[in-house]
């Protein structure tokens, strides 16, 4: 058994914080083990360690100092057979009825204000007859190994898990990348894959929406051609974007302005997160936040936090949502939000 399967049970067990994480397309996982229960924050985002930040960037950032962690890295061993389950769950009905209003007001907003996109998500609640955490992380393992895949735990905040396929931000030095992500549909073998003008656009708002806030704190700013990726059993627009960031800009300043995206926020940022908060009616806390390691040895490798879950007596809490623009159809955005669940369901 690796060490930080031990490490893992052990700590959850004392209700000890933990984090234990492997980046895209890597066998090594690594792992922040703290030895007591305090509950830190980042504030300026010049802390060396491990950050799990809210959606909500009013709020603040948890951090694991790199100092205070034992932190372990190491080859995974995922040999073992792990069953996956084919989601049948059915949904309520009036979670559907509220999405749909959701996504009706939404469109209504954008039609008649200065909006151009909101991204809007739903929370679905899943009881679960036994859980394992380490189990269940391993599950994420096999089958997101293009994703950044993670089980944060904090007894004063909670259990969080997930395997996201957008980078936030990747820093050594003053290098830089970063991603725009959007669009999403079904992956289905053998068959061409046929992006729609909706999908297409809104992907160009979010990398049109990368360049402006980076054009004035970086230089060599590169933006590559936009490309198809798998996720799970769903497929998304990825354009990668490049540069180097100014002398005087800092780690914070680029955050500030990436995060939140309009991947997972919208158009005019500030208008679209006010209408958000306004109009979800339930607070997405980690949710489309951002987490990952900060400042190790001059590098920060950072994730958005989507196709994730929080787990609480015996409950997992799914998030999930898309991208509203005019050409929306309330429907179809919901069953784009029942493929993404389902994904994250088939490892509970």
């Amino acid at each position: 058994m690796n060490i930080i399967s031990n490490k893992i049970e052990g700590s959850f067990e004392n209700k000890l914080p933990f984090v234990a994480y492997r980046k895209p397309n890597s066998v090594e996982v690594s792992g922040f083990f703290m030895n007591d229960d305090d509950l830190e924050f980042s504030s300026e985002i010049n802390e060396s360690g491990f950050v799990f930040a809210p959606f909500n960037s009013d709020e603040k950032a948890v951090i694991f100092s790199a100092d205070k962690a034992e932190i372990i890295n190491e080859k995974f061993n995922l040999n073992e057979e792990l069953t996956l389950n084919i989601s049948n769950s059915v949904v309520n009905s009036s979670d559907k009825l509220k999405h749909l209003k959701l996504v009706e007001k939404t469109i209504e907003e954008i039609k008649k204000n200065a909006l151009k996109k909101v991204v809007v998500s739903r929370k679905e609640e899943v009881q679960l007859h036994k859980f394992d955490v380490l189990i269940t992380f391993k599950k994420l393992l096999k089958t997101y190994s293009n994703a950044f895949v993670y089980v944060w735990f904090h007894p004063k905040v909670g259990l969080w898990l997930g395997a996201t396929p957008e980078t936030l931000l990747n820093i050594f030095d003053n290098n830089f990348k970063t991603m725009s992500l959007a669009g999403t549909q079904v992956y289905k073998t053998n068959e061409e894959v046929i992006w729609k003008a909706k999908e297409l656009d809104e992907q160009q708002l979010v990398t049109d929406f990368i360049n402006n806030q980076l054009k004035n704190i970086s230089s060599k700013l590169k933006i590559e051609k936009t490309e198809t990726v798998k996720a799970g059993n769903l497929l998304h627009l990825r354009t990668k974007v490049e540069g180097v960031l100014n002398e005087e800009a800092s780690l914070k300043q680029i955050i500030r302005g990436l995060h939140p995206t309009p991947a997972v926020c919208g158009l005019p940022r500030e208008k679209a997160k006010d209408f958000i908060l306004k109009n979800e009616h339930y607070n997405r806390t980690f949710y489309t936040g951002f987490l990952g390691e900060l400042n190790i040895e001059k590098k920060s490798s950072l994730f958005v936090n989507l196709r994730c879950m929080n787990v609480k007596d015996k409950v997992a809490t799914l998030y999930i949502g898309g991208g509203i623009t005019k050409e929306s159809n309330p429907q179809k955005e919901w069953e784009e939000t029942i493929a993404k669940s389902k994904t994250i369901k088939q490892v509970l």
